[in-house]
């Protein structure tokens, strides 16, 4: 499994559950570690062939804007669809943290590990099997 990864990433955005997090943006520190199984730009050298970090960090910033999530566990797993869905990624592990939120602690956060579905599979792979069920009579019944 080889890992593209941003640790790290400083962003703001309002999160919280008491009061006082729900009416101006507060930091947030994020790491994000996305598998991909040896991916295709080992062989090809091509960006098109692995996760950008780039284009994850621009998702990231848009994720911190858009969002109306209250919990940081809500949060992190909002990265890890986001990674899992749109980036393809195997495996994702993603750390959030709100740096000093409290005088005597230095951070207080939240990680998670998710892996990837191990249903999906291709369109014409599920086209496939779509049509073996059609051809042995498994008609799904009119409603």
């Amino acid at each position: 499994m080889d890992l593209i990864f941003i640790e790290g990433f400083n962003g703001e955005t309002v999160i919280g559950i008491h009061e006082s997090e729900l009416h101006r943006p507060q930091p947030l520190l994020i790491d994000v570690y996305a598998g991909v199984p040896r991916a295709h730009a080992c062989d090809t050298d091509c960006i098109g062939d692995t996760i950008d970090y780039s284009v994850v960090r621009e998702r990231l910033h848009r994720l911190l804007v858009e969002h109306r999530l209250q919990l940081l566990e809500a949060f992190a797993e909002a990265i890890a669809d986001i990674l899992i869905d749109e980036f393809r990624a195997s495996w994702v592990r993603v750390k959030v943290v709100k740096p000093r939120k409290f005088d005597d602690v230095q951070s207080v956060g939240v990680q998670i590990e998710r892996h990837a579905p191990t249903y999906r599979t291709s369109r014409s792979a599920h086209s496939a099997t779509v049509l073996k069920f059609l051809a042995s009579g498994m008609v799904p019944a009119k409603r």
